[in-house]
């Protein structure tokens, strides 16, 4: 077993916030108890290495500052021996750009975006000694904190929602076996709240070109193209507490999902039938309850933390009293563009003002997706939205009949 005190330090450089929490993930899945720094400009990265090197310097070549090419050209006037082992990961594939960086000798000149199976083999090889195996306690908690003021902390810090079961196993499987195919596991990204909100914060981040903002999962994949997208689920997959296995949770979190992907389902196909924007509507569906299972996640990680054993009542009040905080500052944490914002608050209130059709439309589908399983939703026929609207008790009654099952 490793001694953890020769736990190797890993630089990460990166400008993007989703790329860097990936290569975080990836370093930890490698090496558990690597000493991670992750800065977001060359600057940054040369004072730190003032105080002493790492054992890995990771770096996107389009670095703010004076860039990671320039940045490796830096590290190698310091004539190192054995050289800092540096891996510079770039957009730039083209024969002058290869041929710049061959001379200075980089570790690895990876394409973006990489294989995220066959960076993590590289982590291995260079982190670990041939048949050395690690094994990492998990980072303990303050005894003396209480739960509440666990999730008060965690609020600000959360990486939102655990993965549905059967998407964590997907992804898990894609890691290990290095089976690569984003068109198989699409239609469960649609399913999943936590990935589709990811992808399309990370859509919509700086890093990526500017234009319209992605509001739907569809544009998110287009946008950020199947190999990132893909890397970036699997980078989530690893992170700790992603799924629910506590006994007292895991019936909480399949209540939420269905929820959630009601309300979604039946937005959608109001959406369809009024001919609003459809994928825009299911989206916000999906997301509403994001919060909760932010909370959920956060009880888990409680429990993985070493937190004594949660009671139904415990759970039941972390719901109650932090679900909407943890919704609203995750979703503004995650840059979510506004428009779709404003839509997941139509879920849960109309407010004043004009509103929109698909506004509307979710405020009936949240109302719909909340009916006893098999009651008839012509009722809503005299609710405000569903009045605005047009809707008449013949249309309501025809929506889709979802079981706990579909």
């Amino acid at each position: 077993m490793a001694d953890l005190e020769r736990a190797p330090k890993v630089l990460i450089a990166d400008p993007d916030r989703w790329s860097a929490e990936l290569l975080t993930e990836l370093v930890r899945k490698a090496r558990c108890g690597a000493q991670l720094v992750v800065l977001q400009d060359s600057h940054s990265v040369l004072e730190h290495c003032r105080n002493g090197w790492p054992e890995l310097l990771i770096v996107d070549y389009g670095l703010p500052g004076i860039g990671g090419l320039e940045l490796l050209r830096e590290v190698r006037r310091q004539r190192r021996h054995p050289p800092v082992p540096f891996f510079l990961l770039t957009e730039r594939v083209d024969a002058a750009s290869v041929r710049a960086a061959l001379p200075l000798a980089p570790t690895a000149y990876l394409a973006k975006p990489f294989n995220a199976e066959d960076l993590l083999q590289r982590l291995r090889n260079l982190l670990l000694e041939p048949g050395e195996d690690v094994a990492c306690s998990v980072p303990p908690r303050s005894p003396e904190q209480s739960l509440d003021v666990f999730l008060a902390e965690a609020r600000e810090s959360s990486s939102g929602a655990p993965l549905l079961s059967v998407v964590h196993e997907a992804l898990s499987f894609t890691l290990d076996a290095h089976k690569r195919d984003l068109a198989e596991l699409e239609p469960l990204f649609h399913q999943d709240p936590q990935l589709t909100g990811q992808l399309i914060a990370a859509a919509n981040s700086a890093a990526q070109h500017l234009g319209n903002s992605c509001q739907t999962l569809t544009q998110a994949l287009a946008r950020l193209g199947p190999q990132h997208s893909l890397n970036l689920a699997l980078g989530l997959a690893l992170q700790r507490s992603v799924k629910l296995a506590d006994p007292l949770l895991v019936p909480h979190g399949q209540r939420i999902w269905q929820q959630s992907q009601h309300t979604a389902e039946l937005a959608r196909w109001l959406a369809q039938c009024l001919e609003g924007d459809h994928e825009r509507c299911y989206t916000a569906g999906l997301l509403h309850l994001l919060g909760d299972l932010a909370v959920l996640r956060s009880l888990q990680s409680w429990r993985d933390l070493g937190g004594e054993e949660l009671t139904a009542e415990q759970v039941s009040d972390a719901l109650h009293k932090h679900a909407a905080p943890f919704g609203s500052a995750l979703r503004t944490r995650w840059r979510l563009p506004l428009e779709l914002r404003q839509l997941i608050a139509a879920v849960f209130q109309l407010g004043g003002g004009v509103y929109s059709k698909e506004a509307l439309i979710l405020h009936v589908a949240k109302l719909a997706a909340e009916l006893p399983e098999g009651e008839d939703a012509s009722r809503l026929a005299r609710h405000k939205a569903a009045r605005m609207l047009g809707l008449d008790a013949a249309l309501l009654a025809s929506l889709p009949k979802l079981t706990s099952s579909s």
